[in-house]
């Protein structure tokens, strides 16, 4: 299997993100007010800068952020890249473009970037379907401990099929395949039934505005949900919906308790966060 799989590289090293949020006063930068030059200076500030702005909807104040990182070879830049060109959000949509960005992420060990790609090839929308490349990347991620890709590979190989998992790879397919109502409305009965994890994509679609009408602060409930019941992404998202205070009313405090609960149930991000905090 190693052999198999290539570009291989530790995501953790490679990734370069979020200034420590005891310092961030709330972050509502204009396009006006973005100074690249001090973004460059300081990337491990900068893709938090950007996923702050995403959150409020600046999409082209994130995309210039993370274009700038990501001419710089970052990888989870370069995969957020990936999203705004797929969904179209402040760019044309272009699935060609978000493809490369998503196949630089993954080469330079983004284990998003990795998962997406697995599920692009799976699917066979934007490129031609390839069942072989699908399982690479995913396996490739889950040899890092991605855990949506290790179920994803355990739905695959057909070690789990219940009821439940079928109707998360049809979601997670329509998804890819830019079908976000149908995938909203599996989300939406799995969610019903208290699966965290379709619940939090069904948050990520609420925020975005995909196959749903875009509302904050429906987003900012379900993730407070997901978050409640353990899912480090959902509490991820929510430390910043917090401070920034879009979706909920802000507040640092609990901004920081969130983010150390995500950091300790493994999300990378979180960890790096609090590691820049200890540092500086």
């Amino acid at each position: 299997m190693s052999k198999q799989i290539i570009f291989r590289r530790s995501q953790f090293t490679r990734l370069r993100v979020i200034l420590l949020l005891t310092l961030l006063p709330v972050i509502a930068l204009h396009a006006e007010e973005i100074d690249l030059n001090e973004i460059l200076r300081n990337p491990s500030m900068a893709n938090y800068k950007g996923y702050a702005e995403f959150k409020m909807a600046h999409y082209d104040n994130a995309r210039k952020i993370w274009q700038a990182l990501a001419e710089r070879g970052n990888a989870e830049a370069s995969f957020n890249l990936g999203v705004l060109y797929e969904d179209g959000l402040g760019v044309s949509q272009s699935l060609a473009q978000a493809l490369l960005h998503y196949e630089t992420a993954a080469i330079d060990g983004s284990f998003k970037a990795q998962y997406r790609l697995g599920l692009i090839y799976f699917v066979g929308k934007i490129v031609p379907e390839d069942k072989i490349k699908a399982k690479r990347w995913l396996t490739e991620a889950a040899l890092g401990g991605d855990k949506d890709s290790i179920e994803m590979l355990k739905i695959l190989n057909g070690t789990s099929n219940s009821q439940r998992d079928e109707a998360f790879l049809r979601a997670e397919t329509a998804h890819a395949s830019g079908d976000y109502i149908q995938a909203a409305n599996i989300w939406q009965r799995l969610a019903n039934d208290n699966d965290i994890v379709s619940r939090t994509r069904l948050a990520w679609l609420y925020e975005k505005g995909l196959g749903v009408k875009r509302d904050l602060k429906h987003a900012a409930k379900l993730f407070r949900q997901s978050a409640m019941d353990g899912d480090a992404d959902a509490q991820y998202a929510l430390a910043v919906m917090l401070q920034t205070g879009k979706g909920q009313v802000q507040d640092i405090k609990a901004s920081k308790l969130w983010l150390q609960s995500a950091a300790d149930l493994g999300h990378q991000a979180a960890a790096l966060a609090l590691v820049n905090t200890v540092e500086n």
